[in-house]
């Protein structure tokens, strides 16, 4: 089989390195890539945008299987330009129609859909400008702190949790100003939740799905969780507290009626669900939903899929989803994330990486890198996945600290409490 794989991150390595194994991949194409994507498959010059030139290439190369991995190709509609192209229209896209992806691109709308479907959320309101003083006297009848959410995509940045009243009420206003542009046009205020994070994703046809590894991400700088947000500094899978009562909660409330739900409303569903989950009391509650696999999750999700993946994917284009099985490696998988000095403010690429040819038994998995005169450098904020399994969360995790300590670049830093909050 010919797949075409769109992104550049280290979920897509990830993806691409779980791909690679399948006895029935031909040829991998990953459009742009990176240079971990370069040593499993074959990068290509494209953006992952770029719908027209995506179909000319596809059919060039006789592509069997579009996969996508980050959220703007959905939200943009990179399925329904396929699907109602002649051409292309015989390739399956894995990931949702442009309608599915509002499930990420609109808060608005996945609230919405939460709360038709009867879906475990925080209490929230939908504010513009039209009802900003509705919005208001919202915030006054929260509790601190606050959560303010940007409606559509901004680039990871646009939720702000304020533990003052005023300031939340400021800065609501500067949101519906155009703080985050277009995205907080319209801006979701939302009870807070107190509880423990996990990460839970599933693979849907569309009527049937499968639920894979449970993971934990860490997303703050510093660590204790202290510091700003960033894209993610690591994550560990399994989560000792998504236990057997947990996950069965978390199907027949959460992801069973999601699926359902979107089919009872008529909107096309191929792909993935990331389902950002808190634990409140031993009941999971739905903080967001993501159309596509989670970075780091994928990291440490991957490693822990026994099955082909070519498999899953095939028989979630063609609806028989029930008709496969999935197996998980009951090992731990642990992810520490070097990043670039100054991340996840200013930081300098092209810094020269040294240490990822030694030998070791640890996954390494490309984020932000690329090749210069032969050399592999820095190329963004996150560099590099560093995964390592164990019989226990603390052998993967001195597998994981040991790799990332050999590898060395100017300004690198990782975590080294990833996991801290867990048995």
């Amino acid at each position: 089989m010919n797949i075409l794989l769109l992104g550049s991150g280290g979920r897509e390595h990830a993806l691409a390195w779980k791909l690679a194994q399948s006895p029935r991949l031909k040829s991998l194409y990953i459009a742009p890539g990176n240079a971990g994507t370069a040593e499993v498959g074959v990068n290509v010059p494209l953006s992952a945008t770029d719908f027209p030139a995506l179909k000319a290439f596809a059919l060039e190369m006789a592509i069997d299987m579009v996969v996508v991995g980050p959220e703007d190709p959905l939200v943009k509609g990179v399925y329904d330009f396929f699907k109602a192209d002649p051409m292309v229209a015989h390739i399956p896209v894995i990931g949702p129609s442009q309608s599915g992806a509002r499930l990420e691109g609109s808060k608005e709308f996945s609230k919405g859909f939460m709360d038709r479907h009867h879906i475990p959320t925080a209490r929230y309101l939908s504010v513009n400008k039209d009802n900003l003083e509705e919005g208001v006297a919202f915030l006054n009848s929260l509790k601190a702190p606050y959560v303010l959410k940007a409606d559509g995509l901004a680039a990871g940045k646009g939720v702000l949790i304020l533990s003052d009243l005023d300031e939340a009420v400021k800065e609501l206003g500067t949101m519906l100003d155009g703080k985050f542009g277009e995205a907080s046009r319209t801006v979701v205020i939302e009870e807070f939740l107190s509880g423990i994070e996990c990460s839970v994703f599933a693979l849907t046809d569309g009527r049937h799905y499968k639920i894979l590894p449970v993971a934990k991400d860490y997303k703050r700088i510093g660590e204790g969780d202290t510091g700003l947000n960033t894209g993610g500094m690591g994550a560990i899978s399994p989560v000792a507290f998504a236990d057997e009562r947990f996950m069965d909660l978390v199907e027949k409330r959460i992801i069973r009626p999601t699926v359902d739900g979107l089919h009872a409303e008529g909107i096309v569903y191929t792909g993935f669900i990331f389902f950002g989950l808190i634990n409140v009391g031993g009941d999971p509650f739905v903080i967001e939903y993501n159309a596509r696999m989670g970075d780091p999750e994928t990291e440490v999700v991957m490693p822990r899929l026994k099955s082909d993946l070519i498999d899953l994917l095939e028989a979630a284009a063609k609806g028989t989803l029930d008709k496969v099985a999935l197996e998980v490696d009951d090992r731990y998988a642990v992810t520490v994330m070097l990043v670039s000095g100054g991340y996840p403010g200013d930081y300098v690429k092209g810094k020269v990486i040294t240490g990822c040819d030694a030998s070791s038994d640890s996954l390494i998995f490309h984020a932000g890198t690329s090749r210069k005169e032969g050399a592999l450098v820095t190329n963004g904020g996150r560099v590099l996945a560093i995964t390592s399994y164990g019989a226990s969360k603390q052998e993967a995790l001195a597998a994981s600290f040991k790799r990332a300590s050999a590898i060395q670049f100017e300004g690198r830093y990782f975590r080294s409490d990833i996991g801290f909050d867990l048995p």
